[in-house]
């Protein structure tokens, strides 16, 4: 790629570069891979643009000594700490809680290479050491537990992770322009005073200042009140996902008990293509560091091959944490940007000229958003698709059916797959296709773009559970599955329609996984694509978990605890 030199990991890393000191640590639980799929590089080079000099410490043992935690010294500004690309719970146990086996983020697949709670732990140690450097935390970990939110694995309600690790900042979200601006607030004041806190976008923090009503703030129910009433976790929950889906969202502050309270700060308006082009645009080397030499890491070869086009979703599905991290509307690159990516990646060792997937959380959103913005900025809906697809949706898939053309174009590129997810409920309704590009897309898609087996999501069958998910009538399903093999037969090719479902989801019963299995459209269908359900911090999902209430009707919902039922769901799916 355009500069083959990674950022330092290590004291005689910063001594070839002639680095004395650093400004800033990044401390991360995944292995390093200077790949822009990944949040710690993304943010690095970032940092690295703004002049700062910048080291990472990936996967620190924090186990022995600490050496890891002591090796490159005190920055001069401040440590960074995130637990990798997934939660560090959700990376470590099952559904059923069991231990996995390995770690996709690890070298070799190896599993328990960073703690349970990993930002938790890292932060600590990091306060512990060196109380006077601040510790920033970020990535999923952090951004999904910054208020209070129910621990599936606890079993119990926690208040916001920023109590709990002690770090002084925290950003959530898609972080790049908050880390900038923190910095260099950071470098005038190593504690920056709140007024100037209460500026800076997309950041919170844990203060002793008690909160006074004013437009533009909300005041949560205290943590205290959430643990003795679930109703009231319920409607707060209900607040902080309808101001995380506005476009000109309130400041909301949390009272967490002992005189303390977390402050969240509205997150920045909506990126430019332009600016999100030059987070793409960066010096990666798309390697993983060179310490890992002879290694495999599993989820680095999964996505080194791979093209990220836009960021968010506005599907809302309730189990889905997309839309809390990385915001409901769409921030889509330009065709250049990508294209200039692709013809980089086509010149790397090792490209045999097949794009894994070109996409993002849902792929077929690239370049869309509303038809007036005007409506958006008053708009308080979590999901654009969900209970009816909104009027003012642009959902035209032209402009990625010419993205594909122009991408099979480059020189050396022989495959562009998609292997993220679709939503068809964006080219197709109950009776057929919604517009002009919805045939050409799905055929294009099927033709094209698809190695074999074309994955989507129903997530069930039965209404009352698809209600819970935000997800559309299974009937939708059964149009999708009767054009995919019109297309199959009319192009002759070999192709596999693969459904993704979800057993034990709040209002799934054994009864609902029975009629599930007895479904007759499902009758030959490859069913390997299913789970059971993991409750997350943040979604809806799991507030209904937790509280046994729809969050926002109130009303009571069925909900499966028991451990050994739950995996008595997830064996329908193999039943014949």
């Amino acid at each position: 790629m355009k500069n083959s030199t990674f950022l330092p990991t290590s004291q005689k890393e910063m001594a070839a570069l002639g680095w004395q000191n650093v400004d800033i640590i990044l401390f991360s639980g995944d292995a390093y891979i200077d790949h822009p799929a990944f949040g710690t590089a993304v943010i690095a080079r970032v940092l690295e643009r703004e002049g700062y000099r910048v080291a990472v410490v990936p996967q620190p043992n924090w186990r022995d000594d600490l050496r890891d935690f002591k090796k490159l010294g005190k920055p001069r500004l401040f440590f960074g700490v995130n637990a990798g690309a997934m939660d560090s719970m959700v990376n470590h146990y099952t559904a059923g809680k069991r231990l996995r086996s390995n770690d996709a983020y690890t070298p070799n697949g190896i599993a328990n290479q960073r703690p349970d709670y990993a930002v938790k732990v890292y932060s600590n140690i990091l306060k512990e050491l060196y109380p006077d450097v601040p510790v920033v935390i970020g990535g999923i970990e952090a951004s999904l537990r910054r208020f209070a939110h129910y621990d599936y694995w606890q079993d119990k309600l926690l208040p916001s992770i920023l109590v709990e690790s002690k770090a002084d900042y925290l950003i959530y979200g898609m972080g790049e322009r908050s880390i900038v601006e923190l910095a260099s607030h950071i470098r005038n004041n190593a504690v920056i005073p709140e007024k100037e806190l209460e500026n800076i976008r997309q950041v919170a923090w844990l203060s002793r200042s008690k909160p006074v009503e004013k437009e533009g703030r909300i005041i949560l129910k205290p943590f205290g009140e959430c643990l003795n009433n679930k109703k009231a976790f319920a409607e707060n929950f209900n607040i902080i996902e309808t101001e995380a889906n506005r476009v000109n969202p309130s400041q909301l502050v949390e009272p967490c008990g002992n005189g303390k309270y977390v402050y969240v700060n509205p997150p920045h308006p909506l990126l430019t293509s332009e600016e999100l082009d030059s987070y793409y645009d960066l010096p990666y080397t798309k390697l993983p560091h060179p310490r890992y030499k002879g290694k495999h890491i599993p989820a680095y070869e999964m996505i080194k091959h791979s093209i990220t086009t836009h960021r968010g979703c506005f599907g809302g599905c309730s189990f889905c944490t997309i839309a809390a991290h990385q915001g409901k509307h769409i921030q889509s690159r330009s065709e250049e940007s990508i294209l200039r990516e692709i013809e980089q990646l086509a010149t790397m060792p090792g490209f045999a000229g097949n794009l894994s997937d070109v996409g993002a959380p849902t792929a077929n959103m690239y370049g869309m958003g509303g038809m007036d913005e005007t409506v958006c900025g008053k708009c308080f809906r979590k999901s654009c698709l969900y209970p009816k697809r909104c009027p003012n949706l642009r959902h035209s898939h032209w402009r990625l059916i010419r993205l594909y053309e122009k991408i099979l174009q480059v020189p050396g590129i022989k495959h562009a797959y998609i292997g993220s997810g679709i939503r068809y409920d964006l080219f197709l309704d109950e009776k057929g296709y919604l517009d002009n590009s919805s045939e050409k897309y799905l055929t294009e898609l099927i033709v094209k773009h698809t190695s074999g087996r074309l994955k989507v999501a129903p997530e069930h069958t039965q209404e009352c559970v698809l209600k819970q998910m935000n997800k559309p009538s299974f009937k939708l399903f059964e149009t999708l599955k009767r054009e995919f093999d019109k297309i199959v037969k009319r192009n002759r090719i070999n192709c596999v329609l693969v459904p993704y479902f979800i057993s034990s989801h709040p209002g799934c019963s054994m009864k609902e996984m029975q009629l599930l299995s007895e479904n007759k459209v499902l009758k030959g269908v490859y069913m390997d694509q299913v789970q059971d359900f993991t409750p997350t911090p943040m979604t809806k999902s799991s507030v209904s978990f937790y509280t046994g209430l729809d969050p926002k009707t109130l009303s009571p919902v069925f909900v499966e605890h028991d451990l050994k039922k739950k995996k008595a769901q997830k064996s329908y799916f193999f039943k014949k």
